[in-house]
């Protein structure tokens, strides 16, 4: 931050649906990040050079009383706040704004945060951006800063704490995909394998998806974004299963393709092994040093001699194909990896060169829609001076041993 300035980070509103209920509550991530703190109206106060030390890191949280812990249950004390967060001086919500006011006008620069995610919607006002309409009506002339380039490059960077966090959601997932080999069968529908998984994630303290599972089986498989969930598996076809669990916050994200009756036909298992070779290749890509921008045309290379060789894409035809549209797209239309954290699709800029500490996803797929047929593999992958760590390792994967699990 610059010299005095003043950072405020607000939490999530509790977004309502109809009537007099409410979506459940998620927090901010970055008002997570930076306090740990998972409850509404909460607001951190960040100013570095304040003029009173007790005001340089400000907590505030929601008053409780007995009426709202018989109603909605116990909310945090002043010293649970402190205690969880590590700041010392914590204030209650309703204080928030002749204290802001104080420091705002010991400040020449006020920082505020948005969500500048390259995929976000801006549809819906969020608290975030209430609180930058209202701060620029009460201090027009102030100056104003983005809080987001500074999150982006922290969190982008998992500490140790954070890694163990999701190498614990993909051991949860590993437990669920174990599951579901058991579970599934011909007959059964999307659905019944989702309750599955909402089971097998609950039960081991996850709070649960850190995203809507995808369960697509037969042509569904060839829909990216498939959340209905609603079709019965059958005999012949395969099921794609996107699907992973959150544990303290963190996320996990993981793919598997599965025969719904236990063996693979010979199409489904020749698509199968291009899938995995390119995730296999492509995984020891994910270096410190590598970019996102080199990585994917890495990738590219390796996902159109895969469709050469399924014949679905022409050796001649690849080569001519202009840079704006080439042949592999046709088959493969999403990108290789996201970066994963506390949002299943984290911050992390496309340009950046990769360093040791960040997770990202491998998931290369195949979409052949005249075919009804659809693979997609994904791991989650971190970042180390000694090379990629596969933290679904334990996950199966291999064709055979999928089938193997599954004929037992």
């Amino acid at each position: 931050m610059k010299p005095s300035s003043v950072a405020a980070f607000i939490s999530n509103d509790i977004v309502p649906v109809s009537a007099d209920r409410t979506y459940p509550f998620l927090q901010n991530t970055d008002l997570y990040y930076l306090t740990g703190i998972d409850q509404e109206e909460t607001v951190l106060v960040l100013s570095p050079d304040a003029k009173e030390e007790k005001h340089r890191e400000m907590l505030f949280v929601r008053e409780t009383n007995d009426e709202v812990a018989v109603w909605e249950g116990r909310k945090l004390s002043k010293k649970e706040a402190s205690e969880a967060s590590g700041i010392q001086t914590v204030h209650w919500t309703t204080e928030f704004e002749a204290l802001f006011r104080q420091i705002a006008f010991e400040s020449d620069f006020i920082y505020l945060n948005s969500n500048e995610h390259v995929r976000a919607s801006h549809s819906v006002e969020t608290g975030d951006i209430r609180f930058l309409n209202w701060c620029k009506k009460k201090f027009p002339l102030h100056k104003y800063e983005r809080t987001a380039p500074v999150m982006h490059k922290l969190r982008s960077v998992k500490a140790k704490e954070e890694q163990e966090l999701i190498r614990h959601a993909c051991q949860i997932t590993g437990k669920t995909f174990e599951r579901i080999l058991d579970f599934i069968e011909p007959g059964v529908w999307e659905y019944e394998i989702e309750a599955e998984i909402y089971h097998e994630f609950l039960r081991n303290r996850s709070r649960g998806p850190a995203y809507h599972p995808v369960i697509a089986s037969g042509k569904n498989s060839c829909i990216l974004h498939y959340v209905k969930n609603e079709c019965r598996c059958l005999d012949n076809d395969i099921v794609l299963i996107d699907f992973g669990a959150e544990y303290g916050g963190y996320a996990s994200d993981v793919t598997r393709t599965i025969p719904v009756g236990g063996k693979f036909n010979k199409r489904q298992k020749d698509v199968y092994k291009s899938v995995l070779r390119v995730q296999q290749k492509a995984i020891k890509l994910l270096v410190a040093g590598n970019t996102l921008t080199e990585y994917n045309k890495e990738v590219e290379k390796l996902m159109t001699e895969e469709l050469i060789g399924l014949g679905l894409v022409d050796e001649k035809d690849a080569r001519s194909a202009p840079p704006e549209n080439p042949s592999h797209r046709k088959y493969f239309m999403h990108g290789i990896s996201h970066f994963l954290g506390l949002d299943v699709h984290d911050y992390g800029s496309k340009y950046a060169v990769f360093e040791a500490g960040m997770v990202l996803t491998c998931e290369p797929g195949i979409y052949i829609r005249e075919e009804g047929l659809g693979i997609r593999l994904e791991n989650d992958i971190l970042i180390t001076p000694e090379g990629p760590v596969d933290l679904t390792g334990d996950i199966p994967i291999d064709a055979e041993e999928i089938e193997d699990i599954m004929n037992k």
